[in-house]
């Protein structure tokens, strides 16, 4: 298939390219890029007024196939995140059975692979189950086509297999997902340990909970030399750790969620009763639990923290933590539900309108946070338009202003905080490999 997108704000890191130009695409790679180009082709695109940038990269979703297909598959997964702007998602291991040999990573890029659409790269986990005990078969993971490593979902305690794993990872080129939460001072929290956590009555998470671990897992950095990658940081001090590694030369790159930029504690709200399918599930009312994720909402001078940060170059992604739960999984109190939230088509319109209006980004870097920083912390030759390169381009519009409706997610997951919210910028295209994977109908 042949294509041109013309007329749009062509953004690309990699070169720095900031100008109006036309894209000609062919056989899935980019093929030219120029003013009023003339080829012949199948589609044409006008992209007057909008953002055409490379593809983004979500480092970090949850797809929960195998063994929880009832909240998300590997395909309904993919739509969401066509729907949002991504043409490569990195999936965590912790399904059912857990991620932890190569039979479980061909079985999710086989089933990816069966249906022509975004790229998913299965993530393997640390150790056999996860369960913190005895590595699994890392080698054999990443030449089954694994990424990374990770044991998402949680951290791994004894801190001398941690380094084993981490010496393989480096050996391997590969780095490590850090899931970074001390599991012994959680202690039954569900959302930050602060005055809200109080006035609803709630238990806690301190910041020390991430923290601690943050910190050793840099220092096993330095010890091991592999790339150690934080997933989802929340809290103030895990910006300015992150930034000491960075000037002492250790390999550290760290990731920052829309839901931690956008959100405090203080936004959560009490429960509202839902109803599905004229049923209304019972709930012990105590606060919206599509507000409960892990880690928890910060403070606001966390939050003003994680901005600078990404402003500043030290936080280097933005991913979304995408984790779908059913309807009756969350509809319950505060305590009982699972912690997590949706987020793969709130992330592109939440990181335009927090961050670039609010003027923490410019819209080339939130093309460097949501794609080019993450191939190259990947070591993929993804994220970049020019000649020569796949196309994999997200058209943005920088204009379009709507309220989110999580009943027109692709995602099985509606489990959203923003449900409603009045959001500035919208995906209208996404391109994998040459092929429209999502078009934004108006519907």
């Amino acid at each position: 298939m042949t294509m041109l997108i013309k007329g749009g704000r062509v953004l690309n890191p990699a070169t720095q390219m900031d100008e109006v130009a036309d894209v000609y695409v062919e056989n899935g790679y980019v093929a030219k890029i120029g003013k009023d180009l003339k080829e012949k082709v199948d589609r044409v695109i006008e992209a007057k007024g909008y953002y055409v940038m490379p593809g983004f990269i979500d480092m970090h979703v949850h797809f929960r196939d195998p063994g929880f297909e009832e909240k998300e598959t590997v395909i309904t997964g993919m739509h969401a995140a066509a729907h949002g702007g991504f043409t490569t998602v990195l999936a965590m291991p912790n399904t059912k059975p857990v991620v932890d040999n190569p039979d479980v990573v061909n079985y999710v890029h086989n089933k990816a692979r069966s249906e022509r659409g975004i790229h998913v790269l299965q993530v393997g986990a640390v150790t056999k189950g996860q369960k913190g005990t005895e590595l699994a078969d890392i080698e054999g993971m990443v030449e089954a086509g694994s990424p990374a490593i990770s044991e998402d979902g949680k951290s791994v305690m004894n801190t001398q297999i941690y380094a084993e794993a981490m010496k393989k990872a480096a050996k391997l080129g590969i780095p490590v997902l850090a899931h970074c939460e001390d599991i012994n001072l959680v202690n039954g929290g569900v959302m930050n340990s602060d005055s809200k956590s109080k006035e609803l009555g709630l238990p806690g998470i301190c910041n020390a909970v991430e923290d601690i671990i943050i910190a050793r897992d840099i220092m096993l950095a330095k010890e091991t030399g592999c790339k150690l990658h934080l997933c989802h940081c929340s809290t103030k001090d895990s910006v300015t750790m992150v930034q000491h590694a960075k000037m002492e030369g250790i390999k550290v790159s760290a990731e920052v969620c829309p839901h931690h930029f956008t959100l405090t504690s203080d936004d959560i709200k009490e429960y509202v009763p839902e109803i599905e399918n004229g049923i209304m599930i019972p709930q012990d009312v105590d606060a919206d639990t599509n507000y409960k994720m892990n880690p928890p909402l910060r403070t606001k001078a966390d939050v003003q923290a994680l901005k600078e940060g990404l402003r500043d170059g030290i936080m280097d992604v933005i991913s979304t933590d995408h984790a779908p739960h059913t309807f009756q999984d969350k509809n319950t109190s505060m305590k009982k539900a699972p912690f997590g939230i949706v987020g793969l088509e709130t992330a592109a319109c939440l990181t335009y309108s927090e961050l670039v209006l609010g003027g923490y980004l410019t819209p080339m870097q939130m093309a460097e946070k949501m794609s080019y920083n993450a191939a190259k912390i990947l070591e993929m030759d993804r994220g970049d338009i020019q000649p020569g390169k796949a196309a994999d381009i997200v058209i943005f519009d920088p204009k379009a202003v709507y309220k989110i409706d999580k009943n027109k997610f692709a995602s099985k997951g509606r489990n959203t905080p923003f449900h409603g919210r009045e959001v500035t910028g919208k995906v209208m295209y996404t391109i994998c490999d040459g092929d429209i994977v999502f078009e934004e109908k108006g519907n």
